[in-house]
């Protein structure tokens, strides 16, 4: 993938926050000091970009769920576009405290929401009050809201992809309880050893927060292409063997057909007795001779 220094500064990315609101764990990713504006390093970011892009793009090729998370203002729109083009998870709204770490309350609620989308379909609602209509109708448009983004999210993700971590301090949070590993952008007010792949930059600009996520959607993309690639090559790798073997079994059949049809062609001829030689007539006749006196 490449990524290049002038697209970051194109987009913004350097830009960081005031003094006041800097974080001194960030410090080794830190260009400068600009008129009370921290800059951020950029060749710090390519590298960190890269390496987060590699670790997804790895977790993609294994079939792997990753999720993006991005509920403030500027990155929403951006995170569902970039989630649905890797048809990947996305919490884009709000996150529900105990997302991951209450997840069979969320999947109840969930239930609920696929409950009442399938009365509306079977036509029950022609069969109840208009209020009761309009309660259901709130419930499900609430729970679109908070649940659309994570409703085909089966299990728990395999990773986090975070905007703004200092926003996301819950998600965060929960990750790091149940292990998840966690790749997100980092500004300058954060703690980057939160996270497991800090990528240092601006994570309030429009146009920077959609480079990002386009690159991060990228290299999933490209993950996902990896393995379908590796999944033919492996179905045609079986199906070369399976034909293999039914050759072969084939090929045995035919060998013991031969067998049998040349143990019938060839006739049995059974063995003759060996005729007594010589001495043993003599010494047959001797006995009998023998035999014939006793009797007289």
């Amino acid at each position: 993938m490449d990524i290049s220094i002038k697209d970051l500064l194109e987009m913004g990315l350097y830009f960081g926050h005031q003094s006041k609101q800097f974080d001194p764990r960030m410090t080794p990713y830190i260009f400068g000091k600009r008129s009370g504006i921290y800059i951020i390093d950029l060749e710090k970011t390519v590298e960190k970009l890269k390496e987060a892009c590699q670790f997804i793009k790895a977790l993609a090729a294994e079939g792997k769920k990753i999720l993006f998370v991005g509920t403030k203002k500027q990155a929403r729109e951006a995170v569902i576009s970039a989630a649905k083009r890797c048809s990947m998870p996305y919490a884009s709204c709000r996150w529900l405290g105990g997302t991951l770490t209450n997840w069979e309350t969320i999947r109840s609620r969930i239930g609920r929401l696929e409950e009442i989308e399938n009365l509306e379909k079977s036509g029950h609602f022609s069969l109840i009050t208009k209020k009761e209509v309009s309660l259901l109708l709130k419930e499900k448009n609430r729970l679109l809201h908070n649940l659309e983004g994570i409703r085909e999210m089966r299990e728990y993700p395999d990773a986090l992809l975070i905007i703004d971590i200092k926003r996301e301090a819950n998600a965060v949070r929960e990750a790091k309880k149940l292990n998840i590993p966690i790749a997100a952008v980092v500004d300058t007010n954060s703690n980057p050893e939160e996270v497991d792949y800090p990528v240092p930059a601006n994570d309030d600009g429009i146009k920077g927060i959609n480079f990002l996520l386009e690159k991060f959607s990228e290299s999933i993309l490209e993950g996902l292409k990896e393995r379908k690639i590796a999944a033919e090559a492996q179905g045609k790798k079986e199906k070369k063997e399976k034909e293999e073997k039914e050759e072969k079994a084939e090929k045995e059949e035919e060998k013991k057909e031969e067998k049998k049809e040349e143990k019938k062609e060839i006739p049995v001829v059974p063995r003759k007795k060996p005729k007594p030689r010589p001495r043993i007539r003599a010494k047959v006749r001797e006995k009998e001779a023998k035999k014939e006196k006793k009797e007289i």
